[in-house]
């Protein structure tokens, strides 16, 4: 079955393998298109370097109208990331648009680690230790980095 979601999808990845964005990849879950898993490497130079994190996405047929759900399967410590793996992000929830591909929520997703916003946390401790004590945050991201690299 071809509907406009999978078609659009399809031209998502495509994209998505023809010009890739630094650090990050996805591609669809064998033979299925609007179950994806996805790479994002942290950025160099910051705490998150070196890290490699998985999330999944989650698409319905309402998309690009609706953005995916969104959820890290890699153990994360992050003001906007919850405790099951879930994001707090704007264009993930009230500013989606459908402009939105899937290479853009990727780099959004990447770019957040770095600057997250400690005032609508998802997770109070990180969002607390980020803003009053940044260098137990970043040791504490850099233990998620290192667990990174033998999570399967």
């Amino acid at each position: 079955m071809s509907t406009p979601s999978r078609k659009r999808l399809m031209r998502d990845f495509k994209w998505l393998q023809q010009d890739p964005p630094a650090g990050i990849s996805g591609a669809p879950q064998d033979n299925n298109i609007i179950l994806w898993n996805a790479v994002i490497f942290g950025p160099d130079d910051t705490p998150w370097d070196g890290g490699t994190f998985k999330p999944t996405l989650q698409f319905t047929e309402d998309y690009p109208n609706k953005p995916p759900t969104v959820k890290f399967v890699s153990r994360m410590f992050h003001p906007n990331i919850y405790a099951d793996g879930s994001i707090c992000l704007d264009i993930l929830q009230n500013q989606w648009s459908p402009i939105y591909d899937v290479a853009a929520i990727l780099t959004s997703i990447q770019s957040l680690l770095c600057d997250p916003n400690p005032n609508s946390p998802a997770n109070s401790e990180a969002a607390r230790m980020y803003s009053e004590n940044n260098r137990e945050y970043n040791r504490k991201v850099r233990e998620v980095v290192e667990q990174s690299w033998t999570a399967d």
